[in-house]
């Protein structure tokens, strides 16, 4: 059985109630975990150590969409590859002008070292020491004409952010974390991976279970355990 002392007391759902022991003594939370499946103790993080990333909007906000958030931190357990392609087909389901679906995805898992390594050697030096630890990079890209006619799309890097943020969401249904990264070399991502003409690569994603901040380096544990915060409705209305 594993142990986990937290220095706060949070509010946990009834789902996670139903699978742990919460006994409040003194100043902490003692949880006492009935099993070692991944998806439970990222549920741990996410509630008691990671509570820090949940906004408090201004106007009643769905869970899922206060729980997304940029993870640097990610565990060494593996994501299956049914779970991934499910995440996939989430992005698929996105919005796109004339139903033009302009996303490509490509993936390395982590247990395929060398795949892996492609990935991660087009990131740049901010994003590759903590991205070394994702359960999958995924590389996002868009085709820029339009199949029918090969006219420009001018629509297509919006609906591909849109798939994107499809599939973020999606994750966090699966208590899985990402974090999309524009900081890669765009030279090398192309030649590596041999793009034809007419696509281009847009993003990659870094996707994982959480772990604990205290397992990266700095600065990118502080990054991990400050608040988010956004602008206020008013401010980007106009």
């Amino acid at each position: 059985m594993q142990t986990f002392k937290v220095l706060k007391t949070w509010k946990a759902s009834d789902e996670v109630k139903q699978k742990f022991h919460f006994l409040e003594k003194w100043n902490f939370l003692l949880i006492v975990g009935k099993s070692s499946n991944q998806n439970l103790k990222s549920k741990i993080f996410h509630i008691c150590k990671m509570n820090i990333k949940i906004p408090k909007t201004q106007f009643p906000v769905s869970e899922v969409v206060k729980k997304r958030w940029s993870a640097r931190a990610f565990s060494s357990s593996p994501i299956n590859e049914a779970t991934l392609k499910t995440l996939i087909e989430a992005a698929t389901w996105a919005a796109s002008s004339n139903n033009e679906q302009p996303w490509l995805y490509t993936y390395a898992l982590k247990a395929d070292t060398e795949r892996f390594e492609k990935f991660h050697s087009c990131l740049l030096a901010g994003n590759q020491p903590w991205a070394k630890n994702a359960a999958v990079l995924l590389l996002s890209c868009v085709r820029t004409t339009f199949a029918a006619n090969g006219k420009p799309n001018k629509s297509a890097l919006h609906d591909v952010g849109g798939a994107n943020t499809t599939l973020m969401l999606e994750a966090i249904q699966h208590n899985i974390y990402g974090h999309m990264m524009g900081g890669y070399d765009v030279e090398k991502t192309k030649a590596l991976f041999e793009l034809p003409e007419g696509v281009e690569p847009v993003i990659f994603i870094a996707l994982g279970y959480l772990d604990a901040p205290e397992t990266l380096e700095e600065p990118f544990k502080t990054r991990e355990l400050t608040a988010r915060s956004r602008k206020k409705v008013d401010e980007v209305l106009f």
